[in-house]
């Protein structure tokens, strides 16, 4: 391939992914800025509560996390900012939260992407969910159980955050953040491109392919597992939409790999922001990378014996179900 063709190619896989990220992210935008304007998501924070009670928070999280889950972390981040201080939280509590936020965030957008990318919508907000209150629980019994952190959470995240933007400043601030995204997209495809052609990609699938065959996850996913784990599940779900064009790629494994993403994701970034609200590591990372692969591993278990058409009825949209394998 000469250095025109690549790329040709390259701007090409760049416009189409965007093309696809757009036509998602833009609608979502609108429809949860008029759930913000309208105030409805303080109604999801209030049919939250009682499940915040059993996992050892007051009631009034259920709005953090509600917020979480329709707008994003950051938007999270910013009603925990709000709420929090005087609540007096513990350590452990902040962490319980946090842990919880990371799990189930940005659903408008993120189920949107894994559905495109060929997993059920409804299937993935059943695991993110389930599994983020599930998490929750187990922390809180650990913590409480053995009487860990109960020291007074502290705050020291310090950035100036603008809370009731405008519409113009919220326009012109997605506006900057679709730039964003296309020039992330463009490097990201780059970068992967570059890794291929160098041969690091084989080499990063010989390493972490024993880990991923013990899970029970094909090894073709291991570079778009690795992406959404560092960077997040849009990131690694437009690999996967982009790769799937290009090759034919083991339908189940985009299930495992968008279901381990779903659950650990971004994990410097987003882990950083949630130790500057107060958290600790052992939660928000230790606990949440070893729960992770453990609940992939059983689901994959459980899972690799079902028939093709019991798999693809409950976990596949219906462009993909045709074509689902069974794992070898």
């Amino acid at each position: 391939m000469t250095t025109k063709e690549f790329f040709k190619e390259l701007f090409k896989d760049t416009f189409t992914t965007c093309l696809v990220m757009f036509k998602i992210l833009i609608p979502v935008s609108i429809a949860v800025k008029i759930l913000q304007m309208t105030g409805l998501i303080v109604y999801l924070g209030i049919a939250l509560s009682p499940l915040m009670r059993l996992v050892g928070l007051p009631g009034e999280m259920g709005l953090v996390w509600g917020t979480a889950m329709i707008t994003n972390l950051f938007g999270g981040s910013i009603a925990y900012l709000n709420i929090a201080p005087a609540l007096h939280l513990s350590v452990a509590q902040t962490t319980i939260i946090c842990l919880m936020m990371l799990v189930a965030h940005t659903f408008p957008i993120e189920l949107q992407v894994a559905r495109k990318a060929g997993v059920k919508l409804l299937t993935m907000f059943i695991w993110r969910f389930g599994f983020a209150f599930i998490m929750g629980l187990i922390l809180n019994f650990v913590y409480n159980g053995f009487d860990l952190l109960q020291q007074p959470s502290v705050i020291t995240w310090k950035k100036e955050i603008v809370l009731n933007p405008t519409l113009q400043q919220w326009a012109l601030g997605e506006l900057k953040n679709y730039g964003v995204i296309v020039l992330f997209i463009f490097s990201l495809l780059l970068l992967v491109k570059i890794l291929k052609i160098t041969g690091v990609i084989n080499l990063i699938t010989k390493a972490l392919s024993p880990l991923l065959k013990l899970m029970g996850i094909g090894a073709e996913v291991t570079t778009i597992a690795i992406i959404g784990l560092t960077l997040g599940v849009v990131y690694g779900g437009v690999l996967i939409i982009n790769e799937s064009k290009n090759k034919d790629i083991n339908k189940r494994d985009i299930f495992y790999c968008l279901a381990l993403m779903g659950l650990c994701h971004s994990v410097i970034e987003d882990t950083i922001l949630m130790i500057a609200l107060g958290s600790h590591y052992s939660g928000i990372l230790i606990a949440r990378f070893i729960l992770s692969f453990i609940i992939i591993w059983l689901v994959v278990k459980f899972t690799r014996r079902l028939s093709d058409k019991t798999f693809a009825k409950y976990f596949l949209v219906k462009s993909n179900a045709k074509t689902v394998s069974e794992i070898s």
